[in-house]
């Protein structure tokens, strides 16, 4: 089996299921049969054709392989259409959220594979929480020092650090100093297009 087969059944109660049909109708209409498809992106048949029937997950390296392939983007994959997306998102639309003692701003459009995000953490807020789910995310620290944990490794983040990893990888987020600290956050969101925030269950402590 490739190794890239692995990988957990797609959450039939979510809205990923929806990129199934759009998955077989851009292989068929590139003119590619499943085998050659499969072959081009690093799959077996048997593995894309679990994607194409919604009982598999794709992972965002396989999208992109796949639109790639397909001469296509990713927004197709996902059946996103142009009047859904709005490019341009104004300060006076980004509404704080709170939730958990952080501070959500929406710094991206809705309806997209990504979600972008600034976040405010208060010092010993969340600190335990440890997060584990499908995706990437990437962060970037504007203001303050970010104590990151990734897997068993510990990081501590200065302004202008960023870091960029795979969601599976068990990681918790804490502000190192009493002021708090200010991010810029991007996570992919393949589960869940329309989930809004990024908070993963307490999971236990991480050695």
């Amino acid at each position: 089996m490739n190794a890239s087969d692995a990988g957990p059944p797609t959450d039939q109660g979510g809205d990923l299921p929806a990129v199934a049909p759009q998955l077989r109708a851009l292989r068929r209409r590139a003119g590619l049969t499943l085998e050659a498809a499969a072959r081009a992106a690093g799959l077996s048949p048997a593995h894309l054709s679990r994607l194409e029937t919604g009982h598999r997950q794709p992972s965002l390296p396989m999208l992109l392989a796949l639109a790639r392939i397909y001469g296509t983007t990713v927004s197709d994959l996902l059946g996103e259409t142009v009047a859904d997306r709005d490019a341009i998102v104004r300060a006076a639309d980004m509404e704080p959220t709170r939730a958990g003692g952080w501070t959500y701003v929406q710094a991206g459009a809705s309806g997209r594979a990504m979600q972008a995000l600034r976040v405010r953490v208060p010092y010993g807020s969340q600190g335990d929480i440890v997060r584990v789910h499908p995706g990437e995310e990437w962060l970037y620290v504007l203001k303050g020092r970010l104590r990151l944990r990734l897997g068993d490794t510990g990081h501590l983040l200065a302004p202008g650090d960023s870091a960029h990893f795979d969601s599976l990888t068990p990681h918790r987020l804490a502000a190192e100093d009493h002021d708090g600290v200010d991010l810029l956050f991007v996570h992919t969101l393949l589960q869940s297009p329309t989930a809004t925030l990024c908070l993963g269950p307490l999971t236990g402590e991480l050695p």
